[in-house]
């Protein structure tokens, strides 16, 4: 408010002077009086910053930052003051330029890419555009990003990296956080994109994946021949008790019976010497 009464209070002098009649020795307005009113048009704006949703406001005041920072929407200030923003929204970086580490087991790792959102805390703000102005992407989050993924993944097997991946991205993240919370930066969330290893170790990998898919087949077959093997056994093993059943239960006079029943009535045909002849009514007793 003290912005505009001083931009008032230098109009009504203005005017004063330039309607100032010396020959009457009085004051008398003339056109030239509305010329007071270009300090209204210069001063007034320069007294109003608009500080946008998201951000927070730094001022300067001759080159020195003040000790509080203005929020969203119109704030006054000095015309000698300047106002810096900084972000303060959730934001999200990817490093363009593909990373290259090692793991625990010296195996190279290469093609890394990884998203990290993060904010600026508005309460240090200030403290940050101080240490290093609005380029804190590339001064401090993304050379400590890098740090962080190499100190991780050396942690780490490349056998590790591939069946803990979440592990391996939460302890990156928390590692971040030590690097860079310092400096205001919250990190929210991290996430591994993409990784790879050398042409060497995939090649290792697939040959390892091809052994260990031969060996659970010939495993599947030896289970397979196994099953197939003990229901033959216990296939003839069923017949061989059927028929020592059926054997124990064939009496004289049930194969008798069964011979009277497939019997056609003829006599059986039988050439050689006399002395051979069969007696039937000794086999139909």
């Amino acid at each position: 408010m003290i912005y505009v009464m001083v931009s008032l209070a230098l109009v009504i002098i203005t005017i004063l002077l330039a309607g100032y009649d010396r020959k009457k020795g009085g004051f008398r307005f003339q056109k030239k009086c509305l010329f007071s009113l270009l300090w209204l048009l210069l001063l007034i704006p320069s007294c109003f910053e608009v500080v946008q949703t998201g951000e927070v406001g730094i001022k300067i005041r001759f080159g020195k930052i003040t000790d509080t920072y203005l929020q969203e929407g119109i704030n006054l200030k000095f015309p000698f003051e300047r106002i810096e923003t900084v972000n303060i929204k959730v934001q999200k970086y990817e490093n363009d330029a593909l990373l290259e580490t090692s793991t625990k087991d010296m195996q190279i790792v290469n093609s890394i890419k990884v998203a990290v959102n993060y904010q600026i805390d508005a309460d240090k703000a200030i403290e940050l555009y101080r240490q290093v102005g609005n380029g804190y992407t590339t001064t401090v989050l993304e050379p400590a990003i890098q740090e962080s993924i190499k100190s991780t993944i050396s942690k780490y097997t490349a056998e590790e990296l591939i069946t803990k991946r979440s592990e391996v991205a939460a302890d990156i993240q928390e590692e971040l956080i030590k690097r860079v919370e310092q400096y205001g930066i919250k990190v929210l969330s991290i996430s591994i994109k993409n990784f790879d290893f050398s042409a060497e170790y995939n090649a290792s990998i697939e040959r390892k994946a091809v052994a260990e898919q031969d060996a659970l087949t010939a495993k599947q077959k030896l289970e397979t021949t196994k099953v197939e093997a003990e229901k033959k056994r216990i296939e003839a093993q069923a017949e061989a008790d059927a028929n020592r059943i059926k054997e124990n239960s064939l009496t004289d006079k049930i194969l008798k019976q069964q011979f009277i029943e497939k019997w056609n009535g003829e006599l059986p045909k039988v050439s050689g010497s006399d002395n051979l002849m069969i007696d039937i009514n000794s086999i139909l007793k």
